[in-house]
């Protein structure tokens, strides 16, 4: 099975007239999701890599039974489309969008939580590179021709070293379940423990690989979480070793201000609950491969 798509689960791009969110909804299509619709206020009617554009998500879902949603929005309006999207029903969404204010996200987190929690639209971002289950569905804007189908199951801050784990253990003959990427800004719709636990219930994946970074507690979060509900391996890698104290470093959300919020804090608190850490990022899909053997 897959954490939240398969091959039939009817999806839908919002912001799908502009020039990448087009090229991406092209690539879902031809990778072979269920793209049944766009979103764009004022552009109804048009059409766009054959799907219809609707003027919102409510019309959307109720002319096409969308349950997951790509938002392809840019930031001053990303968060209205988000909650847009967890009005009109949406399962499922992934955001894409780089740059939303922290007050945005704030105000997103708050009104999601008026529903209660079994009827809550699952986020994951945004400033992520999105979700795929290989062979059955892409959400996002990953390279599909690196992932094989298979049973290890991959969660991450950084979209870019998820495709190079991706990529690793192609190499190897290894394949994945489903990725998730769950952005790296400072606040964002899912963490670790969120992933970790469906990867947990999920018959499909064997072994969990998590890719974190500096910055924030989520890590250590996720380490407690491994170790008392998580039975299957875990490899992690942590990126930015070397990373001085105070600075940003490439996501908006990567910067050490606390303790356990560096990169060799967060190994040694992984390691403590029983994580296999790989020590540079060459080498995670050989630690992967290790712990199936």
């Amino acid at each position: 099975m897959s954490i939240f798509l398969d091959r039939n689960t009817p999806v839908i791009v919002q912001g799908i007239t502009g020039k990448m969110a087009r090229f991406h909804a092209k690539d879902m299509i031809d990778y072979g999701t269920n793209v049944v619709g766009g979103v764009v206020p004022g552009k109804k009617g048009q059409k766009v890599e054959g799907v219809p554009v609707f003027n919102t998500v409510k019309e959307a879902v109720d002319q096409t039974s969308a349950e997951a949603s790509l938002v392809f929005v840019p930031p001053p309006f990303a968060a209205d489309s988000i909650m847009e999207a967890a009005d009109a029903g949406i399962h499922y969404c992934v955001c894409i969008t780089d740059g939303i204010p922290a007050q945005d996200m704030i105000r997103v987190k708050r009104y999601m939580r008026r529903y209660p929690k079994d009827k809550r639209m699952v986020l994951t971002g945004p400033n992520c590179a999105g979700t795929i289950s290989p062979g059955k569905a892409l959400l996002g804007i990953m390279p599909g021709h690196i992932y094989l189908e298979g049973n290890v199951g991959i969660v991450g801050r950084s979209g870019t070293l998820g495709y190079e784990a991706a990529a690793q253990l192609k190499e190897l003959g290894l394949g994945v379940s489903t990725s998730v990427g769950i952005g790296g800004d400072p606040i964002n719709g899912s963490s670790f423990k969120d992933i970790l636990e469906r990867f947990e219930n999920d018959d499909q994946t064997e072994v969990i690989a998590m890719i974190g970074e500096i910055g924030g507690p989520q890590e250590a979060e996720a380490a407690d979480y491994i170790r008392e509900h998580v039975t299957k391996p875990v490899v992690a890698y942590v990126a930015g070793l070397t990373a001085p104290k105070g600075r940003t470093m490439g996501h908006a959300g990567a910067i050490i201000s606390a303790f356990g919020e560096s990169a060799s804090e967060k190994v040694e608190i992984l390691s403590s609950a029983g994580v296999n850490v790989a020590e540079n990022p060459a080498v995670i899909g050989s630690t992967i491969a290790s712990v199936m053997q």
